[in-house]
């Protein structure tokens, strides 16, 4: 093994550490400058009629969430920016919270053999059509729990059977039958356009009265100020 001897040697890696360094730095300047500001990106004009929310019906600022059942960033999310988003603005009025699913990351040109983003989507269709919000939440909270990889089926129709048997006054039957309901797919693709046409491509993406906010990636303390940034600028 060779070792560096000498003060030359000394004096030629301490110039390469900071030439790494002032590197790293306008790197990092460049991210932080590139980042666009909240509601710089797209526009989202949304058809929210039917789509489950949490928060008053009065609240003054509509804030949707586009996820997918499947995606581990969505989890990430529900398990940290979404409780402080309940907190600070669902619970004291002034916000009120979409999900609104797009259900993509089991399309058929990701090679699985089930669809079972859209089979997830339609289960929390069925159980919002027999609870409403709450119930649709309560289901949400229930499928990111149990969320498995994303590059496996995992939510099959007897798997989202069984999920949905923990929501409280369930009844199963009808459950059943609306899960494999051609209509209840035709709702669900309905909402997969919407999400298409206004050129969403990562989840989860955040629209703050139809401005988006955030797409995809970051770091959670950032996004969760971008987001309380763009609110609170959005309050009438």
């Amino acid at each position: 093994m060779t070792r560096l001897q000498g003060n030359n040697s000394n004096r030629s890696v301490l110039v390469i550490g900071t030439l790494i360094a002032v590197a790293l730095i306008a790197v990092a300047l460049f991210a932080v400058r590139g980042r666009p500001a909240p509601g710089a990106g797209l526009n989202g004009n949304f058809n929210l009629s039917g789509v489950a929310y949490a928060g008053q019906e009065s609240a003054p600022v509509n804030v949707v969430v586009i996820e997918d059942f499947k995606c581990p960033v969505c989890k990430q999310f529900e398990d940290t920016i979404a409780p402080e988003l309940k907190t600070k603005y669902v619970d004291t009025g002034k916000v009120k919270l979409y999900s609104l699913i797009w259900p993509f990351l089991a399309s058929p040109s990701r090679g699985l053999a089930q669809d079972d983003s859209k089979f997830a989507a339609q289960a929390a269709r069925c159980v919002y059509d027999q609870q409403g919000n709450d119930g649709f939440n309560a289901f949400k909270a229930i499928l990111f729990r149990g969320q498995g990889d994303e590059t496996k089926v995992w939510a099959t129709k007897t798997r989202l059977k069984e999920l949905a048997g923990n929501v409280e006054g369930l009844d199963g039957a009808k459950f059943a039958t609306c899960l494999d309901s051609d209509a209840t797919a035709a709702r669900v693709e309905a909402d997969k356009k919407q999400v298409e046409d206004a050129r969403v491509n990562h989840t989860p993406t955040v629209f703050v009265n139809g401005k988006e906010v955030l797409n995809g990636s970051g770091q959670s303390s950032y996004l969760l100020a971008d987001i309380s940034r763009a609110i609170d600028a959005a309050q009438p």
